[in-house]
C-alpha cells in the first residue's frame, strides 16, 4: 500500500521498454564502433621517413642498436639494421659520417 505523498512506482509500457532497449542497443553499438576504430588504428605504422643515425667515432652496430631501441635485444636490432641498410653478415665495418637507417623503437 502506498503512503500519501509517495510517488507511484515507475511502470514502463511495452512500447516504453522497446524504446529503452533500443536506446541502450544503439549506445552500445556506437561505443563498440568507436573502440573498434581506435583499436584498428593502433597497428598502423607511423607515417614519415624512417629514422636514421649518423655514425660517430667509436660507434659499433651493437652500440647503435642499443641506443635506437633499448627495450629490444641488440641481436635482433643489429639484424634489422643490417637488413634495412643492405649490409651482409660479412659487412662488419661502418664508417664515421655514414648514415644508417634504424628500426623504429617499439
Amino acid at each position: 500500500m502506498r503512503r500519501a505523498g509517495q510517488p507511484a512506482p515507475l511502470r514502463l509500457t511495452r512500447r516504453g521498454r522497446i524504446v529503452l532497449l533500443t536506446f541502450f542497443f544503439l549506445l552500445a553499438s556506437l561505443a563498440s564502433a568507436v573502440l573498434w576504430a581506435t583499436a584498428s588504428r593502433a597497428d598502423d605504422p607511423p607515417a614519415g621517413p624512417p629514422p636514421t643515425v649518423v655514425v660517430q667515432p667509436d660507434d659499433t652496430l651493437w652500440a647503435i642498436a642499443a641506443r635506437s631501441d633499448p627495450a629490444r635485444s641488440p641481436h635482433a636490432v643489429v639484424a634489422e639494421i643490417r637488413l634495412l641498410n643492405g649490409l651482409g653478415d660479412e659487412d662488419i665495418a661502418i664508417h664515421v659520417g655514414e648514415t644508417l637507417v634504424v628500426p623504429r623503437a617499439r
